[in-house]
């Protein structure tokens, strides 16, 4: 008699039981990685399916379903470019592009939920490009207010 298996799916349900044929068919439609909790006839705890010898090449490199989503590149470099306007005092070069790498990264996030990670990457990096645009457009009127700005451009030859 055949070893028999039972997993569960990445809907959190119970399947099986299943044949080493049935499991591997499976791994083959991605319905099943190598993180998936199995458990086998006779064992006394649920293992994962990768840690099983007779599954274990059943994996091709890179065909394996990811457990978790890719960060999403804008909200990266939204993140990145938001810090650098805060830590730099350079807000409007790198305030408005951190700016908007993060709405774009935002907007992809929205349209692909299950595919692309970085919410809160994107919102912090809009937060921080945002505040530095605030800081340096509130320094820019401080300056013309009190007459700063004036003497600072003819020092310079304006």
């Amino acid at each position: 008699m055949k070893a028999t298996y039972k997993i569960i799916g990445q809907d959190g349900r119970e399947y099986g039981p299943a044949t080493p044929e049935q499991v591997r068919q499976w791994i083959a439609e991605g319905r099943v990685d190598s993180q998936t909790p199995l458990f086998a006839e006779g064992a006394t705890e649920w293992t994962r399916v990768g840690l099983w010898p007779e599954f274990a090449g059943s994996f091709a490199a890179g065909k394996e379903l990811p457990r978790g989503s890719k960060t999403n590149g804008n909200a990266l470099a939204g993140i990145i470019f938001g810090a650098l306007s805060i830590t730099c005092c350079c807000c409007f070069p790198f305030g408005i592009v951190g700016l908007i790498f993060s709405l774009i990264g935002l907007s992809q996030i929205r349209t692909n939920p299950e595919g692309q990670s970085g919410r809160g990457l994107a919102l912090a990096g809009g937060v921080l490009s945002a505040l530095s645009l605030a800081l340096g457009a509130g320094a820019l009127l401080f300056n013309l207010a009190t007459g700063h700005l004036f003497f600072l451009w003819n020092a310079v030859g304006f």
